[in-house]
């Protein structure tokens, strides 16, 4: 049976750091980041470009399970919507698959010093700050596990997501 790790979280809660140990930790790991299928110049947003970037998701996540050389796929995304998850498990193969549908969340202070860091240095745009934090109650309607990451690192979130999730 292969694990599917669908990790959401609004953006600088520490989805990717999450999940790159989390890939090193699981044997037989492959991890996809969402953001990977959003990165275009310009950055267009429009039904057209959502549904192809949830096609492509969903073709590389399901290669990933019919791939015989992996028994783990973790997924990364801002899931700030269960229709998302939905949408996505909805298009998957997971019969030979057990779902762990996880949430990263955090308080807003945690989150506002995180980002305030990366757009300082440079890494994050000012106006992602204000988005995120609107995202924040989204994220305790969905129907996933919730890992509060707000006084935590990357590390530790990893280890409560293999106890608990």
């Amino acid at each position: 049976m292969k694990n599917l790790y669908l990790i959401g979280g609004t953006m600088g809660v520490g989805k990717t750091a999450t999940c790159q140990i989390l890939k090193q930790k699981l044997n037989n790991s492959a991890f996809l980041d969402g953001d990977w299928c959003w990165d275009m110049h310009p950055f267009q947003v429009t039904e057209e470009t959502k549904r192809m970037v949830i096609q492509n998701i969903c073709f590389l996540l399901n290669n990933f399970i019919r791939c015989s050389a992996y028994e783990n796929i973790i997924f990364c995304w801002v899931m700030h919507q269960q229709a998302i998850i939905d949408d996505i498990l909805s298009q998957l193969d997971t019969v030979n698959c057990t779902v762990h549908s996880i949430s990263l969340i955090c308080s807003e202070q945690a989150l506002r010093t995180r980002l305030e860091k990366d757009v300082a240095s440079g890494i994050r745009a000012e106006d992602v700050v204000k988005r995120s934090i609107e995202r924040i109650p989204l994220y305790e309607k969905l129907n996933t596990c919730k890992v509060d990451v707000s006084d935590i690192t990357p590390e530790q979130a990893t280890e409560l997501i293999l106890q608990h999730c």
